[in-house]
């Protein structure tokens, strides 16, 4: 590639950059600006359990649970990641200055020459950035899912409902779900708890603290509003709904249109919550197995391929006996007697996808054992493990990056059949298999159901190919060219 050419394609991918933290640093502020009353609530809450851990240590167990993890997690994102893009997007500025109007000779390592050579593929970073997309909706799913993805109230109206539908909604003057009771007594621990149990119930309501009900139509008589659920009529006092004063007006205060924006389900769930939802499961399952199973494939292979003899000898057989076992049926057998738990299902996929990472990094390691360096540290007096971890582990990362970007689509493949077959994650807790699973018998009529959590796999298994293939090429010496 001639100077200027590459030069141009540096200039193109850094405006590409930058217009993409742009709109990064753009969405990231608005759901902050949209959702600033969630945010304030996170982070109060989040200073409270903080301070409360501190106070009574015994109770971080209570304090950090799932439901409101996902709000500090989510939080903490929002806000740190548009200060990253802040700076890369300085930082990249700061450089094309520096660089104009001269040329720098500079000699770049390995890794950033294949840095670069990853950058030049436009369909490669297109794909990582779609992958960063949909994990930033996987950790901002509690500010950006509009309806919260378990709720499937008032069914005989909200249920089986197409994209884009409206429907309107009658707000109570009745919470949404019922208040916890606070604790007694005025120490300063019961206040922290009082005020953590406040913030965790508005957040788990998502700060819509009365309830409502979604009706077909609806009109005032008198002092009562009647209206339509389905075949059902029914009425309730104006005096229940919240600001009944304006009920005279061409549309109340306490009738809140909802949109749906990819429909509902046969419960009246919202297809696009669940999506948002099904994307943490799908996405954590397939990052944490390879995660895993690289890690052990690495050491398994390193260790069979250095030391050699009886110990490569077993390792390979156990290898090839599993290898011979079918992955899929050794799943079904661990789930159906173990029961089919996310940690169980981490686990199995985890420790049936080692194999194949453990054979490439034991060849690489024979090859590399007998070179002059190796040699060299032996000689020196290097211990095992310093000769391991220092020298050979580095020098087989290659081949063990392109398996895990390309074994990333697969895990997510594999995640979400067990899970249509209903051997996966489990009701009512979202993810894309199971959304499948729920409408494939009525997919000719409510196609929105499935089809919609199907794009939403295929999009991220092919990014992740892409990824991988854009990997491979530039680790590859002859592919820079």
């Amino acid at each position: 590639m001639t100077p200027s050419r590459e030069k141009h394609d540096r200039v193109r991918g850094n405006k590409g950059a930058i217009l993409f933290m742009t709109a990064v640093f753009t969405a990231f502020l608005a759901i902050l600006l949209l959702r600033r009353q969630l945010v304030f609530m996170s982070f109060h809450s989040l200073a409270t359990a903080l301070q409360l851990v501190l106070e009574s240590p015994e109770k971080l167990q209570e304090i950090f649970t799932p439901d409101i993890l996902e709000f500090w997690i989510g939080v903490l994102y929002l806000v740190l990641v548009p200060f990253v893009l802040f700076f890369l997007a300085l930082r990249i500025i700061k450089k094309r200055k520096s660089e104009k109007g001269q040329q720098q000779m500079e000699e770049l390592s390995l890794g950033k020459i294949s840095l670069k050579a990853f950058k030049r593929n436009p369909i490669a970073m297109y794909a990582s950035s779609i992958i960063f997309i949909l994990y930033s909706a996987a950790f901002l799913a509690p500010f950006i899912a509009p309806f919260n993805p378990f709720d499937q109230q008032d069914f005989l109206v909200t249920a089986y409902q197409p994209p884009l539908t409206r429907i309107e909604a009658l707000v109570l003057k009745e919470p949404k779900n019922l208040p916890i009771p606070l604790q007694s007594g005025d120490s300063r621990e019961i206040r922290l708890a009082n005020s953590l149990i406040g913030d965790f119930q508005a957040l788990k309501t998502r700060n819509e603290l009365h309830a409502v009900r979604f009706v077909n139509e609806y009109h005032i008589e008198g002092g009562n509003v009647i209206y339509r659920q389905g075949i059902r009529n029914r009425e309730i006092p104006l005096s229940s709904l919240l600001d009944p004063e304006t009920a005279t007006q061409a549309r109340p205060t306490f009738v809140h249109p909802r949109m749906f924006v990819l429909g509902t389900d046969q419960y009246g769930r919202d297809i696009l919550s669940r999506v948002i939802y099904g994307s943490r499961i799908s996405l954590s399952i397939g990052f944490l197995v390879v995660l895993i199973s690289v890690t052990l494939g690495t050491i398994i292979g390193v260790t069979s391929g250095y030391f050699g003899g009886w110990v490569d000898a077993i390792t390979m057989r156990i290898v090839d006996v599993l290898i011979a076992f079918p992955a899929l049926f050794l799943i079904l057998i661990i789930i159906a007697t173990f029961g089919n738990s996310i940690y169980l299902i981490v686990t199995t996929l985890s420790f049936t996808g080692w194999m194949g990472v453990s054979r490439i990094v034991r060849s690489q390691v024979l090859s590399l054992k007998e070179q002059e360096f190796i040699l060299a540290a032996r000689s020196l007096g290097l211990s095992n493990m310093r000769i391991i971890f220092r020298h050979l582990v580095p020098n087989t990362l290659t081949p063990v990056i392109i398996a895990a970007t390309l074994r990333i689509g697969s895990i997510i493949l594999t995640e979400a059949g067990l899970s249509f077959l209903g051997l996966g994650v489990q009701p009512p807790v979202p993810s894309w298999g199971n959304i499948i699973n729920e409408g494939r018998d009525s997919l000719l009529n409510y196609w929105w159901i499935s089809t919609f959590p199907g794009i939403a796999i295929l999009t991220t298994v092919v990014c992740f190919n892409l990824i991988g293939d854009g990997v491979r090429d530039a680790l590859d010496p002859r592919m820079r060219g």
